[in-house]
C-alpha cells in the first residue's frame, strides 16, 4: 500500500461527498467545493500534464503555494506521477529558497502569481537551470493536451513502492541550515493510520484546518487524516478568530487542529464574550507544533468546556505521543506514544533513565524517516544504535516520563538547556511560572554567558501592561529555586516566531 491506495479507500466509501471546502480570509480567492472524485479527477488531469513535462518517479515537485485547493491537487499529482513532493513555507525567501530549491532540485516548482514577486528576485542559480515554474492561475496553459499523457486506464504514471521517499520536507531551520527529512510512503502511512485509529477518527468528521499544508502538522496530521476516511476539509488560507468561534459554535466541524498561539487568541476572544458558544458539535480540540503553556490549556477549558488534545511530533518522525482521545489529558504533557512508536530517556552516555528523571528522547518506528536529503554526515549524527544493534532516531528534545501516570512531558531542546553554575536550568520551566504572573502574556527564556556562573537564565517578556519588577523578582523568589531564577529580565513588543508559532530562540539574546 502506498498513500494513492489509501486516498482511494476514503474516496470509495463516497465519491460524491465534499472533500474540500476552501474559503480565502483575504478574499483574493474565489471560495470552492471539490468532492472526492473531482480532486481524483483533476489530480489525474494534473499528473498527465506532469507527465508530459518529463516527470517521472522519483523527481522532486516543489509546491511554494498558500493554502488553496490547488495545492492538494498538484500533490496528489505528484504522488500520480510517482514523484517527490517538496512543500517550502511561504514565509521563506531568497536565501531559503535559493537553499532549498539547490539541495533539492525539483523538475517542477508549482507556485501562484502572488508569490511571483518574491521567485522574479531568485536568479537562474538560485532556482537551477532544470527547474520549470508553474503557476496554479495559469493552468490553461499548461493543462493543454494533458489527457494525452494521462494512462489511458487511468492508473499512476510510476506507481511508488511503499517504502520509497512521498515527501522531503525540509526542517524549519532555527539553528542552522535547513535540512531535507525523506520520508517513505510507509513513514507516512504509519503516522496516518496510527492517529485515525487513536483519535477515533469517523467518515462524517469535518475538519476546520487554518494551519499551513507546507508543515507537518496540516498536510500530514490534517490533510492526510481526512483524505484517508473519507472526512471534509474546511480549508482556510489563514486564522481568524471569530469566524471560527462562528464555525465551531454553529455545528459546522467536528474537529480543529491548531498550535499554541491560535489557542491563546481564541481565549482571549472567548474571555470578551458575554455568551459563551455551544462547541458541543466538535469532539476533539488538537494542540501541537509547540508546547502548550498550561495556563492557556486550563483557561481554555474554563472558557469553552473542552479540554484541548496535546501531542507530540517532528518533520522527521510526523506524530510520536498523544494525549488520550478517550482518558484524562493533562495539562503540560503530550501523553503516551502512539501505535508503533517506541521511546528511550537517555543520559549523556547514553543510558535509560528512571521514569522521573530527566534526558534526551530517543524514538523508533516506522513513522521515523531513514536519511537526511543527500546529507549522510547530518544522517550519522542523528542517529545512533543500542547494545543490540536498533537504530534510535536522537531527537535532540529534553523529557520526563511520570512515574505514576506514564505521560512525558517536554522540557525544551537540548540546545537550549541552561547550564547555571553546573545546573541544569529547563527554560520551559521558568517560561510557564512567568507567565502565572499577572500581566505576562507571553515569556522565553534563554542563557547567556556570564562571568561568574558561566551561563545564566534572561528572560524575554511580552506584557499586556506596566510590571513591577520588585513584585516580579519576590513572586520569582516564591516559585523557583534561586539558580533557576532570570538573572535579567528584557521587556519585548513580539517575541519572534516561525510560520507555525514555535519561538525563534536564537533570535534572541546574543548576536539575535
Amino acid at each position: 500500500m502506498n498513500l494513492l491506495t489509501l486516498f482511494a479507500i476514503g474516496r470509495e466509501r463516497q465519491p460524491d461527498k465534499t472533500a474540500i471546502e476552501f474559503r480565502d480570509l483575504h478574499g483574493s480567492l474565489a471560495a470552492q467545493e471539490l468532492t472526492f472524485a473531482g480532486l481524483h479527477e483533476q489530480a489525474q488531469s494534473w499528473a498527465g500534464a506532469f507527465a508530459r513535462m518529463g516527470v517521472g518517479k522519483g523527481d522532486r515537485v516543489a509546491l511554494y503555494l498558500c493554502n488553496r485547493p490547488e495545492f492538494v491537487i498538484a500533490y496528489l499529482a505528484a504522488l500520480e506521477a510517482g514523484a517527490v513532493m517538496v512543500p517550502i513555507n511561504l514565509r521563506y525567501r531568497r536565501r531559503e529558497l535559493s537553499h532549498i530549491l539547490g539541495d533539492a532540485e525539483p523538475a517542477l516548482l508549482v507556485t501562484e502569481d502572488a508569490q511571483m514577486p518574491v521567485l522574479d528576485e531568485l536568479s537562474v542559480a538560485d532556482l537551477g537551470p532544470g527547474t520549470r515554474v508553474l503557476s496554479v492561475d495559469r493552468t490553461d496553459a499548461w493543462l493543454e493536451g494533458a489527457d494525452a499523457g494521462r494512462p489511458a486506464d487511468g492508473a499512476v504514471t510510476s506507481p511508488a513502492r511503499a517504502e520509497e521517499p512521498a515527501l522531503l520536507m525540509y526542517t524549519s531551520g532555527t539553528t542552522g541550515t535547513s535540512k531535507g527529512a525523506v520520508l517513505s510512503h510507509n513513514n507516512v502511512l504509519a503516522t496516518v493510520t496510527g492517529l485515525l485509529s487513536a483519535w477515533a477518527w469517523e467518515q462524517s468528521d469535518v475538519l476546520l484546518l487554518p494551519l499551513p499544508l507546507f508543515h507537518t502538522h496540516g498536510l500530514v496530521v490534517g490533510l492526510h487524516c481526512a483524505l484517508a476516511m473519507g472526512a471534509t476539509v474546511r480549508l482556510r488560507t489563514g486564522f481568524d478568530e471569530s469566524e471560527t468561534v462562528d464555525i465551531l459554535a454553529g455545528g459546522g466541524a467536528s474537529l480543529f487542529f491548531a498550535v499554541p498561539t491560535i489557542y491563546t487568541r481564541l481565549v482571549d476572544l472567548l474571555g470578551q464574550l458575554e455568551t459563551t458558544p455551544d462547541f458541543t458539535a466538535v469532539r476533539l480540540f488538537c494542540s501541537g507544533s509547540a508546547p502548550l503553556p498550561a495556563e492557556v490549556h486550563n483557561e481554555f477549558e474554563q472558557l469553552s468546556g473542552k479540554r484541548i488534545l496535546e501531542r507530540y511530533g517532528m518533520t522527521e518522525t510526523g506524530m510520536n505521543f498523544s494525549n488520550p482521545y478517550a482518558g484524562p489529558r493533562i495539562a503540560g504533557t503530550v501523553g503516551t506514544p502512539l501505535p508503533g512508536v517506541f521511546s528511550r530517556i537517555v543520559d549523556a552516555e547514553g543510558q535509560d533513565v528512571p521514569a522521573g528523571e530527566e534526558g534526551e528522547l530517543l524514538l523508533r518506528g516506522s513513522n521515523v524517516f531513514d536519511h537526511y536529503w543527500r546529507a549522510p554526515e547530518k544522517t550519522t549524527e542523528s542517529f545512533v544504535q543500542d547494545e543490540l544493534g536498533i537504530r534510535w532516531f536522537l531527537t535532540g528534545d529534553l523529557a520526563r516520563v511520570d512515574p505514576e501516570t506514564g505521560y512525558m512531558t517536554l522540557l525544551g531542546r537540548s540546545h537550549e538547556l541552561i547550564i547555571s553554575g553546573g545546573l541544569n536550568i529547563y527554560p520551559r520551566e521558568v517560561e510557564e511560572m512567568l507567565t502565572t504572573f499577572p500581566g505576562i502574556e507571553e515569556a522565553a527564556v534563554v542563557g547567556e554567558p556570564d562571568d561568574v556562573w558561566g551561563e545564566a537564565p534572561v528572560a524575554y517578556l511580552v506584557c499586556s501592561c506596566a510590571i513591577d519588577e520588585v513584585e516580579l523578582e519576590r513572586y520569582c523568589r516564591s516559585q523557583l529555586a534561586s539558580f533557576k531564577r532570570p538573572r535579567r529580565l528584557r521587556f519585548v513588543e513580539a517575541l519572534p516566531r516561525n510560520a507555525m508559532g514555535k519561538i525563534q530562540k536564537h533570535l534572541l539574546g546574543v548576536g539575535g
